[in-house]
C-alpha cells in the first residue's frame, strides 16, 4: 500500500494566517462603514426636522407640525429595542453576519420611503403616516443593527485587541452623527430656503439609501463569527460538555440581564446629553449664537472620535473596569460643574462638551468588549438585544425630555441628582462583574 503524504512548505500556514487576519480587517471597516450609514440616517431625520414638518404634516399650525415631527423621531427608539430582541434571537441562531445585512436593508427602505414620500399637500395626513412607518421601521432596523454590531466586532476581533476593535462601533457611530450634521450645514448653505422646503431636505435621504446598496456590497463578503461557528459546531458535538461551560440558568441570564440593563442607565444618560442636547441648552437656555454653537459641537464631536480608539486601547492594556468605573465616578463628579460652565461664549460649550465627551469615550471605547465578554455566547445577542435596546429607550431617550421639563420647573437639582444616582448604580455593577481583559469568548462563564 502506498503511503501518500501531502507536504506542506512553511510559508503556507504564514500566507493562510496572513489572509485570514486581511479577511478579518475586511470585516471590520465593513461593519463600521455600515454603522456611520446606519447614524448618519438615524441623525440626519432630528436634522431636517423642521424642513420635514412644513412638506409631511399639517403646515396651518407649525408649532404642532414640528412637535409631531419630533415625536416621530422618538418613536423610533420604540421599535428599536424590538429591533434589538428580534434581531439579536435571529443573530444568536443564524449568524450574525445575515442581522448585518438585513438590518442594513431595512434601514435603506426606510430612508428610500421618506425620499418617494409624497408631501402633506398631495396627499393629507396619509403622508405623516408614511413618515412614521417609515422611522418605525428604521427604529426597528437601528436595533438590529446596533445588537449585532456590538456582537460581531467583539467576535472576530483578536482577544487581546478586541477593546480597540470593537471601539470603531462608536467611532463610526460618531462619525455618522458629524456627517450628518455636515451635510445639513452644506445643504443649508448651497439651497435657497425654498428648495429646501420643496426638495431639499429630500437629498441625505436619497443618498442615504443609495449608499446602502455600496454597503451591501462590502458587507457580502465579510466573515462569520468564528466564536459562533465554533459553538455551534460543539453544541452538535459529543465534546460539548467538556469542552464548554456550564448551562447558564434562567436565572444567572435574568440577573446579568438587569445588570446590563442598569449599566446602560449610567451610560446611555451622559450620552445622549453630551453629544447633542448640550448644543441645545446652549441655545435655548444660555442664548449661545447657533451658529457659533454648532461649530462649538463639531469640535467637540471630534475630540470624541479621537478619545474612543485610545479608551479602547487603554482597556487592552489595563482593564475593562478600571476604565468604566473611572467613566462613572468621574461623570458623578463632573457632570453638573461642567453644565453650570457652559454661558453664551461658545468657547465655554467647546470646554465642556469635549471634556465630558472624552469622558463618555470611555465608554465607547470599552461597551462592546465589555457587555460581549459578560455572556456566553448561546446568549450573547439576544441578551444585548433585550438589555441594551430597552435601557438606551428608558434611559437615554428620555434624558433630554427629563433635563427640559425640570429645568422648566425650576427643579434642575433633581435631574442632576437623577444623573449622579444613575451613574452611582452603573458603577456598583460593573464593580460586581469580573475583570474580563483578553478572555476567550468561547469559554465565557
Amino acid at each position: 500500500m502506498l503511503n501518500i503524504t501531502t507536504t506542506t512548505t512553511p510559508s503556507e500556514p504564514a500566507r493562510t494566517q496572513a489572509l485570514g487576519g486581511v479577511l478579518r480587517t475586511r470585516s471590520m471597516i465593513a461593519t463600521g462603514l455600515g454603522n456611520i450609514l446606519e447614524w448618519f440616517d438615524w441623525t440626519i431625520y432630528a436634522i431636517f426636522a423642521s424642513y420635514i414638518a412644513k412638506a409631511m404634516f399639517d403646515p396651518s399650525d407649525p408649532s404642532s407640525a414640528l412637535l409631531l415631527t419630533l415625536a416621530i423621531f422618538a418613536v423610533g427608539f420604540i421599535s428599536r429595542p424590538l429591533g434589538g430582541i428580534v434581531f439579536g434571537t435571529l443573530a444568536d441562531s443564524y449568524g450574525r453576519k445575515s442581522v448585518l445585512l438585513i438590518s442594513m436593508v431595512l434601514m435603506g427602505i426606510g430612508s428610500l420611503i421618506i425620499t418617494l414620500a409624497p408631501s402633506y399637500e398631495s396627499i393629507g395626513g396619509v403622508a405623516s403616516l408614511i413618515i412614521l412607518a417609515a422611522r418605525l421601521l428604521q427604529g426597528f432596523a437601528h436595533g438590529g443593527e446596533a445588537t449585532a454590531s456590538y456582537t460581531y466586532l467583539a467576535e472576530i476581533a483578536p482577544k487581546e485587541r478586541r477593546g480597540l476593535w470593537s471601539s470603531s462601533m462608536y467611532f463610526s457611530a460618531g462619525l455618522g452623527s458629524l456627517l450628518a450634521s455636515l451635510v445639513g450645514a452644506f445643504l443649508t448653505n448651497v439651497i435657497s430656503a425654498e428648495d429646501m422646503n420643496a426638495w431639499g431636505w429630500r437629498i441625505p435621504f436619497a443618498l442615504g439609501a443609495f449608499l446602502t446598496i455600496v454597503v451591501l456590497f462590502l458587507r457580502r463578503n465579510m466573515m462569520e463569527s468564528e466564536v459562533l461557528e465554533d459553538f455551534a459546531t460543539k453544541a452538535n458535538s459529543s465534546r460539548l460538555a467538556a469542552e464548554t461551560p456550564r448551562e447558564w440558568t434562567s436565572k444567572k441570564i435574568f440577573l446579568r440581564s438587569v445588570g446590563i440593563f442598569f449599566y446602560q442607565a449610567g451610560v446611555g444618560i451622559p450620552f445622549y446629553i453630551w453629544t447633542g442636547y448640550a448644543l441645545v441648552i446652549a441655545i435655548t437656555q444660555r442664548g449661545m449664537n447657533p451658529s457659533d454653537a454648532f461649530t462649538a459641537t463639531v469640535l467637540a464631536q471630534l475630540v470624541y472620535l479621537i478619545a474612543v480608539p485610545c479608551w479602547g486601547y487603554v482597556s487592552d492594556k489595563i482593564g475593562r473596569k478600571p476604565v468604566t468605573i473611572f467613566y462613572f465616578l468621574s461623570v458623578a463628579l463632573l457632570n453638573y460643574p461642567a453644565m453650570a460652565m457652559i454661558t453664551d461664549q461658545a468657547w465655554t460649550l467647546f470646554v465642556a462638551q469635549g471634556g465630558m465627551l472624552a469622558l463618555v469615550a470611555c465608554i465607547g471605547g470599552t461597551m462592546p468588549a465589555t457587555i460581549t465578554e459578560q455572556i456566553p455566547t448561546k446568549y450573547r445577542a439576544r441578551v444585548m438585544g433585550v438589555s441594551l435596546s430597552i435601557g438606551v429607550a428608558v434611559f437615554g431617550g428620555t434624558a433630554p425630555y427629563l433635563n427640559s421639563w425640570l429645568t422648566e420647573l425650576s427643579y434642575g437639582w433633581v435631574y442632576h441628582i437623577y444623573v449622579v444616582a444613575m451613574v452611582l448604580v452603573g458603577a456598583a455593577v460593573v464593580a460586581c462583574w469580573k475583570e474580563t481583559k483578553g478572555i476567550d469568548l468561547r469559554y465565557v462563564g
